[in-house]
C-alpha cells in the first residue's frame, strides 16, 4: 500500500462506516510475573484446545510458541543476572499484532480472513478452507492451522465480547494489569507515558515494539513494552508485511502478459500473409 493509504484506520478501508475507536492491546512486559492467567482465559472462553500440559525444555514455559491452540503465549526467558551470579527473568505475554497492514488478509482466496469494525483481524472458521496460504504471510508466525479440523485460527480480540462492551478475556484475567485493553490512540499514549517512567528510574533498556504506524507493517494493533531487545523475545526486530509488494508485482505480471497477447497476435498476423 502507498503510504497515505497506511496512514487511513484500516476499518474504514475495510468498508466500515461510523465504526467505534480502533481497540487494541498494549502488554507491558516489565510487570508481567508469568502466571499464565491470560492463557487460562483465552482458552477458556474461546474454547481453544489444550495443548500440552509437559515441560518443554523452555523453562517453565509448558505452551512454547504461538499457534492455532495457542493465541496468548506468555514466555520465560532466562538470563544472567546483572552480576551473572543469579537469574533475571522476562516475561512476556505474546498475542497476534493485528497489524494495519495485514499480509494474512491480502493473501486469503476465500475472505475467511475479514477486518473487524475494530480494527482487528479475525478468521471466520466457516469460510476458511485450510489452504495456509496466511500462515506463510504471516511476518511473525503468529497464524496457524490446527490438525484437528485443518483450519486456521488465531486470536480474535474476542470479537464477540467487544461486540457486548466486554474487554477481552485475557486483558480481563490478568492480575497485574500487564495486559491492557482500550482504543489504540491511547493505549499508546499511555505506552509513551510508561516507557518515560522507566527511563526515569533508570531502566534505559525499556522500549515500545510495534506501536510504530511507520514501521513494516503500518504499526501493530497489539504493542509491547519490552526490556531489552525483540530477538531476546522472539519477535522479529524489523516485520515487513509480506505482501506490500503485490501490486507492483501484479502490475508488472499483467504488462508481461499483455506483451506476451500482443506478440502472439503478432506472429499470427505475420503468419497469415
Amino acid at each position: 500500500m502507498a503510504a497515505e493509504a497506511r496512514a487511513l484506520d484500516p476499518a474504514a478501508l475495510a468498508g466500515h462506516r461510523d465504526h467505534p475507536p480502533r481497540m487494541g492491546f498494549f502488554t507491558d512486559t516489565s510487570i508481567c510475573i508469568g502466571c499464565k492467567a491470560c492463557e487460562v482465559a483465552c482458552k477458556e472462553w474461546n474454547a481453544v484446545p489444550e495443548d500440552g500440559l509437559l515441560l518443554t525444555g523452555m523453562s517453565y514455559d509448558n505452551t512454547q510458541g504461538l499457534g492455532a491452540s495457542t493465541w496468548r503465549h506468555v514466555a520465560f526467558i532466562e538470563q544472567p543476572g546483572a552480576d551473572h551470579d543469579g537469574l533475571r527473568w522476562l516475561m512476556s505475554s505474546d498475542v497476534c499484532k493485528h497489524c494495519t497492514e495485514a499480509a494474512c488478509l491480502d493473501v486469503c482466496p476465500t475472505g475467511a480472513l475479514m477486518r473487524t469494525e475494530f480494527g482487528t483481524v479475525i478468521v471466520q472458521d466457516d469460510v476458511c478452507n485450510g489452504c495456509g496460504y496466511c500462515v506463510s504471510a504471516c511476518p511473525f508466525g503468529v497464524i496457524d492451522r490446527r490438525p484437528s479440523d485443518g483450519g486456521a485460527h488465531k486470536c480474535t480480540l474476542c470479537y464477540d465480547r467487544l461486540g457486548a462492551g466486554l474487554m477481552p478475556a485475557c486483558a480481563k484475567a490478568c492480575p497485574t494489569e500487564s495486559i491492557q485493553f482500550g482504543p489504540l490512540d491511547e493505549l499508546r499514549e499511555r505506552a509513551g507515558q510508561r516507557v518515560a517512567e522507566l527511563h526515569d528510574a533508570g531502566r534505559s533498556e525499556a522500549r515500545l515494539y510495534g506501536e510504530d504506524p511507520d514501521d513494516g507493517v503500518g504499526g501493530a494493533g497489539a504493542f509491547f513494552l519490552l526490556l531489552d531487545q525483540p530477538e531476546v523475545y522472539g519477535l522479529p526486530p524489523d516485520p515487513v508485511v509480506t505482501t506490500r509488494e503485490l501490486p507492483r508485482i501484479w502490475r508488472h505480471a499483467g504488462i508481461a502478459a499483455a506483451s506476451l497477447a500482443l506478440a502472439a497476435v503478432a506472429a499470427c498476423v505475420s503468419g497469415r500473409r
